[in-house]
């Protein structure tokens, strides 16, 4: 569904295409990284730390080395000491000291699932056993996990080297809390104290996982002449090889990097645990070495988006309009420093709402789990969820409707955004009357349900990316880019390069190229992809069309000037040219047809999200039922309308989950309790209604189709969402997730 609805402005954009990789997905036969086979490769295994926090006294590998079978071992000793530098790796540049250690330890463990040792091995089997051989002298040392124990003042330190950053004065003493960032605009103290209404609460979330199907897995061979391959899955090729040569300290030219079909990611496959183990593996044994991730090891290794405690304040006028806000928040960072979704969280708090006088301080705090990690829209579902529950709860005081007072209150074209610069072509105000019309909104509410409506949105990126198209002599096309495809690219591509030559979809081919085949592009993350490799795309194909203009030009013995493109051909008065023609004459008139474009834009646009949700609550039971659910969202222009659909019902079924199941639980002793699908309750389908969704669209004029990027907003407002309709449905403000049976019944009862 569309709303506003759009005329049809072009052939292609906007329609439904069979995918290109469908067929080989469906079917079994695309290569992910598990299933990729080497001549001569070994296989693999990790030893990983059943301790939360321990000094590694010693390791003895001789009995391993010594079984049969057993090509090499490496341990922390085998890597070079980590320089502490940064690295342009993701979305953001990363340290390579923390980065190395979350690849294996040296010489400390800091969670539970560490790796402390790997050994490469004629079989499976062999290198298990071989684990089983190796000797590990662990001094334990206290631990702690909660965000709020990691800041007491008895808590154990992490590192004695890591001081907050962010104050005014460096402490005289290391902490635990490795970060502060503040923004402060305005009294919002006196703000709030003049304000006819006002909601003050503490909202808390856990640790969760980004729930990608296909585990971390990886094939890599380091030469004898220095030089080194790696084949994996992951969100950013390029990425992977950054890191991988900045902890290994040889030069980036040295390795290159195959992009594997990726099975999800979501954020969490664009660092790296295993290749530099790989690749040192495969140098010491000489033969190219598979590593793969058990299902626990993903969870008790691997980074989760972090859990997090806020604490809010917003006020506002009898008449709706928003005055004031306090907010501090901790977010988990992990066992080392690093995470950035604090600058997320602090920007994106209010950055929907026009707030005269807000006070907004997050911290980033470590404790014994594995480091955060993105996970779509990193750090704004978070917030968003207490943010949008304070909106509900001012509607009800204040007796508006939750839309109407988020209509008062937005943000609009031309007005500042969260870092000031002023909000382009938005479409927030359109997504909000889109639900306001919506037959959801208006529908009765059922006896015994609650309906709830939470705003989010997510600034997207740019970035840079490189592209290349080439002609065949037959006139199909190839276009040939950088961006690992989870989330439909190749498709999107596929059409803004037909619909700018002007042929049929089926004629362009998309490949996926390794790091040494294509120019740098950044990662598949911050919603960027479509938007700026897009570019890149079209900027490569409009170079395409110069040449075939120029080739016409040469074969009608005219001024390139006088010859125009339409249509898929080159045209001069009544003379026509198709470009199958002009390809198939290329050996004649000037050799092979082909452009590159390399681009780095930064005049990408926000995305803004609507979300109602209604919920039915067992009163005996305290589950909770999703029974109705609809995503209105600001997509800029669909380029692949199933793909942006997908992306809005994905990210809702994820956020749902948030809300409702999903939640790390660590024991007493500091090791995760449900390090598996089966105990960290994911939604299936049978969990969820249909998704209505509803794309409105107000392109970008930046873009030539007005891409937006629309893959992370979604799932910032559900949370929120769903906490609200539980909220309405019980008369109980929910402010801690997951909202599981057993919390929901213990507040029922406790209501009573």
């Amino acid at each position: 569904m569309n709303a506003p609805e759009n005329k049809q402005q072009f052939r292609l954009v906007g329609t439904r295409p069979v995918r290109p990789d469908g067929v080989e997905k469906v079917t079994g036969k695309a290569i992910y990284s598990p299933d990729f086979v080497a001549p001569g490769m070994l296989q693999g295994a990790v030893l990983r730390s059943p301790h939360p926090h321990a000094h590694i006294r010693g390791i003895d590998t001789k009995k391993a080395e010594a079984l049969a079978g057993v090509k090499a071992v490496v341990t922390g000793q085998d890597f070079p000491q980590a320089a502490d530098k940064l690295v342009a790796g993701a979305e953001s540049a990363s340290n390579l000291r923390w980065v190395a250690q979350k690849c294996m330890a040296i010489g400390k463990v800091y969670y539970e699932g560490q790796a402390v040792a790997a050994v490469a091995a004629t079989s499976q089997a062999i290198a298990e056993a071989a684990l089983k051989l190796i000797e590990v002298d662990y001094e334990v040392l206290p631990h702690v996990i909660a965000i709020e124990d990691a800041l007491a003042q008895d808590a154990p330190v992490l590192h004695d080297d890591v001081f907050t950053q962010g104050l005014a004065e460096k402490p005289a003493k290391p902490s635990n809390a490795s970060m502060r960032f503040a923004i402060e605009r305005g009294d919002a103290k006196a703000a709030i104290a003049g304000a006819a209404a006002s909601f003050t609460g503490r909202f808390t979330l856990q640790p969760v996982h980004q729930g990608y199907i296909e585990p971390h897995a990886c094939v890599a061979q380091w030469q004898a002449d220095g030089q080194a391959q790696i084949w994996c899955s992951s969100q950013g090729h390029f990425a992977i090889r950054a890191m991988t040569a900045g902890i290994l300290q040889i030069g980036i030219a040295d390795i290159r990097v195959h992009p594997l079909e990726i099975g999800g990611g979501f954020g969490g496959k664009t660092t790296v645990y295993l290749e530099p183990v790989a690749m040192l593996l495969s140098k010491k044994a000489g033969r190219p070495v598979r590593l793969t991730m058990k299902r626990t090891d993903i969870f008790r290794s691997t980074g989760p988006a972090p859990g997090a405690v806020i604490d809010i304040t917003l006020a506002a006028a009898a008449d709706g309009t928003l005055l004031g806000t306090e907010i501090e928040f901790k977010y988990h960072g992990g066992a080392f420093p690093g995470a950035n979704e604090v600058y997320s969280g602090v920007g994106g708090a209010v950055g929907h709402y026009r707030v005269p006088n807000a006070s907004i301080v997050g911290w980033n705090v470590l404790s014994n789990i594995p480091t955060m990690h993105a996970y779509r829209a990193p750090g704004a579902p978070q917030i968003n969820f207490a943010v949008e529950s304070a909106m509900d709860e001012l509607a009800a005081q204040l007796g508006i409707d939750p839309i109407d007072l988020r209509l008062k209150n937005i943000v609009h074209p031309g007005e500042p955004s969260a870092s000031g610069v002023p909000l382009g072509a938005i479409g927030y105000a359109e997504a909000l009357e889109a639900a306001k019309a919506h037959p959801h909104w208006s529908a009765p509410v059922e006896a015994g349900q609650g309906r709830g409506v939470a705003c989010g949105f997510w600034g997207n990126y740019g970035g840079p990316s490189t592209a290349s198209v080439k002609l065949g002599e037959d006139g199909s096309v190839l276009v040939t880019e950088g961006s690992p495809d989870i989330g439909g690219s190749r498709a999107s591509m596929a059409i803004m390069a037909a619909e700018t030559l002007g042929v049929a979809y089926e004629k362009v081919r998309v490949t996926i190229a390794d790091t040494s085949s294509i120019g740098f592009s950044m990662v598949t993350g911050g919603s960027r992809t479509t938007f700026a490799t897009g570019k890149a795309v079209i900027q490569a194909t409009e170079g395409v069309i110069e040449q075939l203009k120029d080739r016409a030009a040469r074969t009608w013995g005219v001024d390139v000037a006088a010859v125009t493109w339409e249509d898929g051909a080159a045209v001069h008065g009544d003379q026509r040219l198709t470009l199958a023609q002009i390809a198939a004459k290329t050996s004649t008139t000037g050799g092979p047809i082909s452009a590159e474009a390399v681009v780095d834009p930064h005049d990408f646009l926000p995305g803004f999200g609507v979300h109602i949700c209604d919920t039915a609550v067992d009163r005996e039971t305290g589950h909770v039922l999703v029974k109705r659910y609809t995503v209105v969202q600001d997509v800029g222009r669909a380029i692949h309308a199933d793909y942006v659909e997908g992306q809005m019902q994905g990210g809702a079924v994820q956020g749902i989950g948030w809300a409702l199941n999903e939640a790390y639980v660590y024991d007493r002793s500091g090791k995760l309790d449900n390090a598996g699908f089966l105990d960290y309750r994911m939604p299936v389908a049978s969990d969820m209604p249909m998704i209505d969704t509803v794309m409105v669209e107000v392109p970008n004029p930046a873009h030539p189709y007005g891409v937006k990027g629309v893959g992370e907003v979604p799932i910032v407002p559900p949370l929120a969402a769903v906490g609200n309709a539980v909220s309405r449905a019980t008369g109980i403000r929910m402010q801690d997730l997951p909202i599981s049976p057993d919390r929901v019944y213990g507040l029922l009862r406790a209501a009573e």
